[in-house]
């Protein structure tokens, strides 16, 4: 009986309450992105149609995601002061800057694939 209770323990993350939330607003924004391509093809009146209006408005939706990043950006920005100066106050800053590389790239790094692969696709 033990054994088992303990092949559990690795697993006890997939149980938190973070992970839970993360799940939940996970299925809301699948669950949103459906619903907005059912409406639109039940506006536009068919799959086609859909395909042509989102192709026709991809400039717009461009711009949509520039002002996004560009808010993004401006948020890291003003967050990542705050953090380096909380951080230098207590001792740890090198390591926060570490951290702080390291996300900064990976944000950057994906962004690039998901405009390259927009515009591969457009």
């Amino acid at each position: 009986m033990s054994a088992v209770r303990m092949s559990w323990r690795p697993l006890r993350w997939l149980f938190s309450r973070r992970a839970a939330k993360t799940l939940l607003w996970t299925v809301i924004i699948v669950v949103a992105a459906v619903g907005a391509n059912i409406a639109g093809i039940y506006l536009v009146g068919s799959v086609a149609g859909w395909e042509r209006w989102l192709a026709a408005a991809a400039g717009y939706f461009f711009i949509w995601r520039l002002c996004l990043y560009g808010a993004t950006a401006y948020g890291w920005v003003w967050m990542r002061r705050r953090l380096l100066a909380r951080e230098d106050q207590e001792g740890a800053g090198v390591q926060a800057r570490r951290h702080l590389m390291r996300s900064e790239i990976a944000g950057v790094v994906a962004i690039v694939a998901l405009e390259a692969s927009q515009w591969m696709q457009g």
